[in-house]
Formats: structure tokens, sequence, C-alpha cells
């Protein structure tokens, strides 16, 4: 069935069809009727192809999405394995994956968790990643991380209770957010993900594979494993 893969991501990768013909050693007819026979393989080679792409895009930037923000580390900071995630704090997957990331922590002593404040979903998003990576500069990062999940709804009062909560100092805070230290921060992680074809949130980046969503522990792990292991 190899060679029915090799003839779909050749065609879906824009490939003329005589060529993929060619290269498979079959005529027109042949490749319709083996593509027509298994259609099976086409979410399949579609899926190889999205991922050889993902992979294309991170490899030139891999460095640069892995190196956090200083202090917006969960985990050992100086783990071997590094579990990038793009979130947002009105992302309701993004909370539910709190607990997930956390069990991650909890089984591999190894990891480092690297979150990228990517607020795409409403305004309250970016105030809320303004005072999470003033958080971090404070070496209060996790605190704000998780209080900030905890309330419902990123109005400013949320915002600073959450801060607060964290035991920010809220002066200091105030006063990097005002003079916009973080905005070149911010714009950049958009960049990232915009570069990587990530248009939502949750987003993860694990070693070679790039994944979308609240994909769960069991589909973290096993990706962390293969890091582990390449």
């Amino acid at each position: 069935m190899r060679w029915i893969i090799t003839i779909v991501i050749a065609l879906v990768a824009g490939f003329a069809g005589a060529a993929a013909w060619d290269y498979a050693g079959l005529g027109p007819d042949r490749t319709r009727e083996a593509i027509m026979a298994n259609p099976e393989m086409l979410p399949e080679a579609i899926e190889e192809l999205q991922r050889r792409e993902a992979v294309a895009r991170l490899e030139p930037v891999r460095d640069e999405i892995e190196e956090p923000f200083p202090g917006a580390v969960l985990g050992n900071p100086d783990g071997e394995i590094t579990l990038v995630e793009f979130s947002d704090y009105a992302c309701g997957y993004c909370r539910i994956s709190v607990d997930h990331v956390n069990q991650l922590i909890a089984a591999n002593p190894d990891l480092r968790v690297v979150i990228r404040e990517y607020p795409i979903l409403s305004a309250g998003s970016a105030d809320a990643a303004r005072m999470a990576l003033a958080a971090a500069q404070q070496g209060r990062f996790e605190q704000f991380h998780n209080a900030m999940f905890e309330f419902e709804g990123l109005t400013s009062e949320n915002i600073e209770a959450a801060a607060q909560q964290a035991g920010v100092d809220m002066e200091r805070a105030r006063t990097a957010i005002e003079a916009g230290v973080f905005e070149g921060q911010l714009q950049n992680n958009v960049f990232l993900a915009r570069n990587m074809g990530l248009t939502g949130t949750p987003a993860w980046v694990v070693g070679d594979q790039v994944l979308s969503g609240a994909v769960g522990v069991e589909t973290l792990s096993a990706a962390i494993d293969e890091a582990r292991d390449s």
C-alpha cells in the first residue's frame, strides 16, 4: 500500500499527475483504479503530508520556539525534553489541558514545559498574557498561570485578582506592562505560531511533532517518549 501513499502525497503536494505516474511505474488508469479501490488511504497520506510540512516549518525556528521568555516555564527548567504549548487564557481547551500538563510533569522529571502566550481569542487574552509575562519576570509564572485558569472571564478585576493570588508585585507589573516591555514577545509568539500554521490553542510542539487541540495525556505522553528516544 505504500506506493498508493506515495502517489497521493505527490498529487496532494502539487506534483504533475504524469510525474507521479512515472514515479510509481503506473499508468493513469491503474493509478486512478488503485486510489478508488483504496480510498481509506487518502486520510493517512494527507496526514503524513501535513506532518512533513509541519516538520519542515519547524526546523528553521525550533531553537527560537523552544527558548522561553525568562521564567515562563513549568516543570524542570533544565529538563532535557521540551514540550512547547501555545496557550490563551480565554481558551477552554487550554483550561482542560492544565491538568494534563501537570500530570505529564509529575510523570516526567526531565520535562521542561515552555508556555508561549498566544492571545488570539479576546482583548482580555492579551491583557492576561501581559500579566503572565510580568509574573514570569518576577518568578511567579506558575502561580499566575494556574490561578488565572481558575477564574471565569478575563476581566481586569479577575486578572488582577489572579496576579495578587500568585503573589505578583502589582506596582512593578503595571509599570512593566505600561512601558510595553512584553509587546515584542507577544508579537513574536504570534509570528512564530502563524509561521508554523497554528491557528488555534492549545497547540503543542515536542520533538518533531506539532499537535493541535486538547489532545490528552496519552497522546502528549507518547510524543514525549518519542522525542526522548529520538
